[in-house]
């Protein structure tokens, strides 16, 4: 199914990047912040007083009145968490915030391959062996209207903080928290779940100032969790919009001050990174991962309590476990992915607009993980099933742009109403389960509904490329900058093309590929990972401008993702 890759530039609005050069901004971040969106001075402006407040979420009232009742009369309240990186760190969230303002809080994470996702009926009586009157939902609950019903029978009012798509019916409760439920006016519609629960936190904090309980000088200090946030944020791949980039640019900087949570200290210690210069990639790519392993294949709460100790040396202990998980998944992934390739070979046909594919023997806990690995590489809407209990396939979905997975599964489920058990999720991502028996049938209508929507330039693989990097801005200061700053989802890393000499080329490590190359007379060290083709003579390369570091000496080098022949890019 695989088609060349084309090359494209990124388009930017010239008159934005001209206010954004006059308010002082360089010409090379005017033209990279114009390319994503910036209009204004003040879109890129860090300040944690510019983001909205937590008052126009609808809800916010009747969650802080519930929250602040059963805090004054002392009333057990238990959180029940999502199993990813966003779930755990919006229970620990939760978790040091109300137990900061005086909760008696504990939490519980359903296993997922027992309980599945959400508050469910059978996790409604797990929690009530421990007698709470509330239970608090974090990245989860918005489609748990059976898990809701069940707690208030009990007498367990249920406190939801949730950020995913709400289905046709609400759970019946009046204390939801979900910026993308009807009728609510925040402003941002992408913050993840660990930053609804921060939302839920400012705003209690506020109306207990108002009742006296505290004042601006005895408050909690809420910026403590604020490197927790931005893990989550990043590690839940949600769009990076202005608060989100905002509440992850503040994490990123307690970070690199010194002041980060235990279990975030240890978790960098282990994956090798120095927490002094942390970046959006580090939390991605290096700690996201490690958490989520936890989920994955064993428990997140190993996760979770990473997260919430102030013992340094147990932090260390736990951050080493959850590196042993993440090594595991590696390992089962790679196995997956080849395996999955091979099927894609074997039996889709480059007609097709879709990937669904499972096997008997592969792991539930990664199929998220390897739908996202096989649509970048064949750029199709993916769904990966793994067996689950009684003849059930649980699957993962990864999409495209165009193609909002969550409604393509509801139009699935629309024309063939017997065909899931149930489905969830994003326009990038979603979960679902099915039978066994309906596999077939599934992937027929799921390619019919591909084959509807999606046009043959949205199959397109392309690199998005925001053009050339000037030579005279190339210099230590602009790739520190480059570096440091928020890039993300819906706000991607820079990513320049230009043409080049190739003055060397070797392997090393068996599968990446080290290169000398020259530009208007000027020598650059580049290499290009996972790849071993001989490069073509001259070439154009896209390429990421990074710092490396030997030795303890920094030095500048090029990052290849793609490169072509001269005139067969197609920019």
């Amino acid at each position: 199914m695989t088609k060349p890759v084309a090359l494209h530039r990124r388009p930017f609005d010239a008159a934005a990047a001209q206010t954004l050069q006059a308010s002082g901004t360089s010409p090379l971040f005017a033209r990279l912040y114009a390319a994503r969106g910036i209009t204004q001075p003040t879109d890129i402006e860090w300040k944690l007083s510019q983001l909205p407040s937590p008052a126009s979420l609808k809800g916010i009232d009747a969650v802080c009145e519930r929250l602040m009742t059963a805090i004054e009369k002392r009333e057990r309240i238990l959180i029940v968490a999502d199993y990813d990186a966003d779930g755990a760190t919006a229970c620990a969230v939760g978790l040091r915030g109300l137990r900061l303002m005086g909760a008696d809080i504990s939490y519980i994470v359903p296993n997922r391959f027992e309980f599945g996702y959400g508050l469910t009926p059978e996790i409604v009586a797990l929690a009530a062996k421990e007698s709470p009157k509330v239970i608090v939902t974090v990245d989860n609950g918005i489609a748990s209207v059976d898990g809701v019903a069940a707690a208030r029978k009990l007498g367990i009012d249920v406190v939801v903080t949730d950020h995913h798509l709400p289905g046709e019916t609400l759970p019946d409760t009046p204390t939801i928290v979900n910026p993308n439920q009807p009728g609510c006016t925040f402003p941002s519609k992408a913050i993840a779940g660990v930053g609804v629960m921060f939302y839920v936190l400012l705003a209690l904090r506020t109306r207990l100032r108002e009742r006296g309980v505290y004042s601006a000088e005895t408050q909690p200090d809420l910026n403590t969790l604020l490197d927790l946030v931005s893990l989550g944020t990043v590690a839940d791949v949600v769009p990076l919009d202005g608060v989100n980039r905002r509440l992850v640019e503040a994490g990123l900087r307690r970070m690199r001050d010194g002041r980060a949570n235990a279990g975030v200290n240890a978790l960098f210690e282990i994956a090798k990174r120095d927490v002094k210069k942390a970046t959006a990639y580090d939390l991605g790519f290096m700690l996201g991962p490690r958490v989520n392993a936890a989920g994955r294949l064993d428990d997140i709460s190993l996760g979770i309590e990473c997260l919430i100790t102030d013992d340094t040396a147990r932090a260390a202990e736990i951050a080493g476990e959850l590196d042993r998980l993440n090594r595991e998944r590696k390992s089962i992934e790679s196995g997956m992915r080849e395996e999955a390739d091979q099927l894609i070979t074997a039996s889709i046909t480059p007609e097709q607009k879709s990937i669904v594919v499972t096997d008997p023997t592969w792991h539930q806990g990664v199929v998220g993980i390897v739908a996202g690995r096989l649509r970048e590489a064949h750029h199709r809407p993916t769904i990966v099933f793994a067996p689950g209990d009684d003849g059930e396939l649980k699957g993962s979905g990864r999409s495209i742009p165009g193609f909002h997975m969550r409604d393509a599964l509801d139009l699935v489920s629309k024309r063939g109403p017997t065909l899931m058990r149930k489905f969830g999720g994003h326009a990038m991502a979603a979960g679902l389960t099915i039978d066994e028996a309906n596999f077939a049938a599934f992937a027929a209508m799921f390619e019919q509904v591909a084959n509807e929507w999606l046009t043959p330039d949205q199959l397109e693989q392309r690199v998005e490329s925001d053009g050339s990097f000037a030579l005279a801005e190339f210099d230590f200061e602009t790739a520190e900058a480059l570096h440091r700053h928020v890039w993300g989802q819906a706000f991607p890393a820079p990513l320049f093309d230009d043409e080049f000499t190739v003055m060397d080329s070797r392997i090393v490590g068996f599968k990446h590929t080290k290169l000398r190359l020259k530009r208007d007379g000027r020598i650059f060290d580049a290499i290009r990972f996972g790849c071993t083709d001989t490069p073509p003579q001259p070439m154009r390369a896209a390429y990421r401008v990074s710092l490396s570091e030997y030795q303890g000496t920094q030095r500048l080098e090029l990052i290849v993702e793609r490169w072509w022949a001269m005139g067969e890019y197609g920019a």
